[in-house]
């Protein structure tokens, strides 16, 4: 009898076990590479380590549903087996599951065959990973934001985005944080929980020269820090900015980062959005904010649906009136459709919060032409786009609240969102009108609509007036005040290009299909595949119901070469299967295989050197061009069967 013995159970899981093993082992070999300046296995080595670390707090966070957890088992076996046959260390031989085989209860000629299924299943691996080096095309910023220390005294909004300073233009729009006068998160529950993702970063985003996390600070409170209850608050003015270069950290380290006040952790994602839910799920939960880029990824996938309007308060000038010092202004910037009413929760001034119905601007003091450049989105409903308007009201702020109370708006401008001819607002700078706002006229949006809203507009109307002997005279609600503002919009749904919208929209401009079939060729090919499954449909539309005239029938058989060959490059490709699905699924034009198989034969037979362009240009997308047309002939055939069982 030996006695009392204990046997000691690891809490761990025999995985976590033997990644910590394998990664205590290559670690020290990782450092005699670098002694040995071995800088090709070192590197190979480092990303090796970096995934197994990462997925090792993946398995412990405790987060992965076991299916998951199964698959990321896999891919941490293969990975330690990649690893060890690269450095030359032993191979460990598995049972299908990923566990390792005991040898004192495996017969010898079953290790054997394990080894040699290992093996073979580790230079498969090698093979595949290979071309998948640079296959990555999508990346998010991960920030973890740590705390924030800065003796403010009130309220602060914290800002974060990113931003080109060679360009000098934000990449991303912003990540919100609402920090409180006590150094903790106005809500008490995002406490050590307040991460972002900056998504949709592309690779041509990672080769900018230079990148910056760029953290903008507004208080909100008194005018002044040491003002007393007699005072105005809740004004929002600007406190400081904080600006890091993150060009290296945006190249994959994982770096803590903080300076005087400010804290932030950072990682670098692969994969668009819902690849890094997945993948990194420990980081990346329900809870983490989403900050989209200002402007479409690299590679567009199909469903993914946006229609963010991003608008930019830049500057203006605004006169003092009776005043003897400039305005304190204050801009509101809200939505409201025709009718004039106000749209709810539509401007998100940043990620990480509900949107809001009215947007406040920072309050400079006593500054005749004030700078903001202030960007928050506006997210409505398509189909409330064409009703809306952003409304912007201007106000001065006293820092007195018994004045505060009595000045009302003395200014109004307006700018709409969509074109008379129906495309949208034009991304860029807009000089808007600024009309009095201390009119109740101001405050009906029946009236003011009728009104020019930006300087180009007043121009247009006053040189039509004069044409036409017709009296004008907005001036008479116009300020000498002016207002700049920037627009742009992502959306999958609206285009601001006339000629596609033409197309779109052919029955009603028949006239011009010639025009618009020619200048489809023209067209950002972003545009076209937002709007694909319509653009093929009125392609088809136009050969089936123009059929006298063959001029149609090669501009349109043009038009789907060049929209097949656009899918074909890389930016595009992830909609070949939504062009395969509509060939299949909602093509119904089915006499098309005649007209295409007439325009083909023609273009085969009248090659020459003045179109070989476009006849190598067919043959490289031959294949879906025979996918339309044996798709539209077993229509035919389908429905001539349907026909004689009819009359039989």
């Amino acid at each position: 009898d030996r006695g009392q013995h204990e046997t000691v159970i690891p809490g761990e899981l025999p995985l976590v076990q033997e990644l910590t093993s394998t990664l205590r082992e290559w670690a020290v070999i990782w450092r005699k590479l670098y002694v040995s300046n071995k800088v090709t296995l070192f590197r190979q080595l480092q990303q090796m380590t970096y995934c197994l670390i990462e997925w090792r707090s993946q398995i412990l966070s405790g987060t992965l549903p076991k299916d998951e957890l199964a698959e990321l088992k896999k891919k941490v076996t293969a990975k330690i087996d990649h690893g060890n046959r690269m450095l030359g260390l032993d191979l460990v031989v598995r049972d299908d599951n990923g566990n390792i085989l005991d040898p004192d209860e495996t017969s010898t000629i079953a290790l054997f065959k394990a080894h040699e299924v290992a093996s073979k299943r580790i230079e498969e691996k090698i093979q595949e990973e290979k071309p998948d080096m640079g296959a990555v095309h999508t990346y998010g910023l991960y920030v973890n934001f740590k705390n924030f220390v800065c003796n403010i005294g009130e309220d602060a909004e914290l800002f974060m985005a990113l931003y080109d300073p060679d360009q000098s233009t934000f990449i991303s729009e912003n990540y919100l944080i609402r920090w409180g006068s006590n150094g903790m998160p106005k809500e008490i529950e995002k406490l050590n929980n307040l991460q972002a993702v900056f998504t949709d970063l592309s690779s041509t985003d990672l080769i900018r020269p230079r990148i910056s996390l760029v953290c903008q600070i507004v208080r909100v409170g008194h005018m002044e820090l040491k003002e007393g209850k007699k005072h105005t608050c809740g004004l929002r003015r600007p406190f400081g900015v904080a600006v890091m270069d993150i060009t290296d950290i945006i190249h994959g380290k994982f770096i803590l980062f903080f300076f005087k006040g400010l804290w932030v952790s950072l990682k670098l994602l692969p994969g668009d959005l819902t690849q890094v839910q997945k993948n990194f799920s420990h980081l990346v939960d329900r809870s983490t904010a989403i900050a989209r880029k200002m402007g479409f990824p690299e590679i567009i996938l199909p469903g993914d649906v946006r229609n963010d309007i991003y608008v930019t308060l830049i500057h203006g000038e605004f006169d003092k009136g009776k005043k003897k010092t400039p305005k304190n202004v204050e801009v509101t910037m809200s939505v409201y459709d025709e009718e004039g009413k106000l749209l709810e929760k539509a401007i998100h001034p940043g990620a990480g919060y509900e949107g809001i119905s009215e947007y406040k601007s920072v309050v400079y003091y006593q500054v005749k032409q004030p700078c903001w450049y202030e960007t928050v989105k506006v997210s409505i409903a398509i189909e409330e786009v064409t009703r809306c308007h952003i409304r912007f009201t201007f106000r001065h702020r006293s820092s007195q609240e018994s004045r505060d109370k009595s000045e009302r708006a003395f200014g109004v401008a307006f700018v709409k969102l969509m074109n008379p001819d129906g495309t949208t607002l034009q991304d860029g700078r807009h000089d808007l009108v600024v009309y009095k706002g201390d009119n109740k006229k101001m405050e009906d949006a029946k009236f003011y609509l009728t009104l020019p809203g930006t300087k180009i507009e007043m121009e247009e109307k006053e040189l039509q007036a004069s044409k036409t002997l017709a009296s004008f005279t907005p001036s008479k609600d116009s300020t000498k005040d002016s207002f700049q503002i920037a627009t742009l919009i992502c959306s999958t749904k609206l285009t601001q290009n006339v000629d596609l919208l033409g197309l779109l929209n052919w029955r009603s401009n028949s006239q011009n299909i010639k025009h618009n079939l020619k200048k489809l060729m023209e067209v950002d090919g972003g545009e076209i595949v937002k709007f694909l499954q319509d653009t093929l449909d009125a392609l088809f539309n136009i050969m089936m119901e123009m059929s006298d005239n063959e001029t149609y029938d090669f501009l349109v058989f043009d038009a789907l070469v060049f929209i097949i060959s656009l899918i074909g490059d890389i930016k595009f490709q992830h909609f070949n299967p939504v062009l395969e699905t509509y060939i299949y699924k909602h093509f119904s034009a089915t006499l098309a295989y005649v007209k295409l198989s007439k325009v083909l034969n023609f273009y085969v037979a009248n090659a020459d050197d003045s179109n070989v362009y476009a006849v190598s240009s067919l043959f490289m997308d031959f294949s879906l061009i025979l996918m339309l047309m044996f798709s539209a002939l077993i229509m035919v055939g389908s429905w001539n069967c349907q026909i004689s069982e009819l009359q039989g």
